[in-house]
């Protein structure tokens, strides 16, 4: 069997056998392709570790992206795999070959003026009312999702409020309870909505936020009624409930410089999960220096 029909039988076995779909197989055949060109006049069962490893290495610095490149090491893999069961080969060439790790993005956070004029519209209808009360406390307390989905009026499993002491109380990941501090716009707008919430909540429902059939409001629901806020005041820019989180953390460690302080409100358990913030607040010092410093500015 020559190269080219070992090629054209595995990826027939795909489709016949496997029945993987046509996208998956023609991708299959560009990166074997691609494999044939960078292996020139050596046939692909002849190919050693060493040379795998240069084509990852060529690859990588021609610029495919690191999710592309491993798609691409990943197809070889398979194929080889499958000429080690047809004894072909004897080893698989491809045993521990590896694609680069990707480079982790950064957390997208709001810009201070973006979050003031995101919290700033104003709210007329009850449910609207909810609504701000929700993206209010996301920002104020640096909520997950599902933790403010859970809240209760009472302070049940999932937590509860304190608006005397300005407090939140939520049950986060694992389990782990914390108390939040509550900012006095959030408080504010909690009190609007407590104003209000029996015009949609059920006599017997616990849960703090409602939707319009009276009960607890899920997240699905939250992340479009945040999602249309933000189009009906044309901010310009998509915003999901984790980006409130983002933007909590981004802005309370710009002005007070307390990982240790954001890692505890945030609910993380190590700081080097904390500490992707202090890139982000990085990013916000660089731009001043930029702006302000007489030996940065471009003549």
């Amino acid at each position: 069997m020559t190269a080219d029909t070992a090629v054209a039988a595995f990826l027939a076995e795909l489709t016949h056998q496997r029945r993987a779909s046509p996208h998956t197989v023609s991708a299959y055949g560009r990166d074997l392709a691609k494999l044939a060109s960078l292996a020139g006049e050596t046939s692909l069962p002849k190919l050693q570790p060493h040379q795998f490893k240069r084509f990852a290495m060529q690859l990588h610095g021609q610029g495919l992206a690191a999710r592309s490149l491993a798609r691409t090491l990943s197809s070889w893999r398979a194929y080889y795999r499958w000429l080690a069961k047809r004894g072909a080969i004897e080893v698989n060439p491809c045993d521990g070959l590896k694609a680069p790790k990707r480079p982790k993005s950064l957390p997208k956070a709001l810009s201070i003026d973006q979050s003031q004029a995101l919290l700033d519209a104003p709210a007329e209808t009850v449910a609207e009312i909810r609504d701000k009360a929700m993206f209010e406390l996301f920002y104020s307390s640096g909520l997950r999702l599902s933790e403010l989905a859970s809240l209760d009026l009472s302070g049940g499993n999932g937590g509860g409020l304190d608006l005397a002491e300005g407090v939140v109380t939520v049950t986060g990941k694992r389990g782990k309870t914390r108390s939040v501090p509550l900012g006095g716009k959030a408080a504010e707008a909690i009190r609007a909505w407590l104003d209000c919430r029996g015009e949609l909540a059920k006599a017997d429902e616990p849960a703090l936020f409602v939707g319009a059939r009276g009960r607890r409001i899920g997240p699905r629901s939250i992340e479009q009624r945040l999602d249309e806020w933000t189009k009906r005041i044309g901010l310009g820019v998509h915003v999901h409930p984790h980006m409130l989180r983002h933007s909590f953390a981004s802005h309370v460690l710009q002005s007070s410089g307390d990982l240790r302080a954001v890692q505890e409100m945030l609910g993380h358990a190590s700081i080097s999960t904390t500490q992707i913030y202090t890139h982000l607040d990085f990013q916000h010092l660089a731009k001043v220096y930029d702006a302000a410093h007489p030996r940065a500015k471009k003549k």
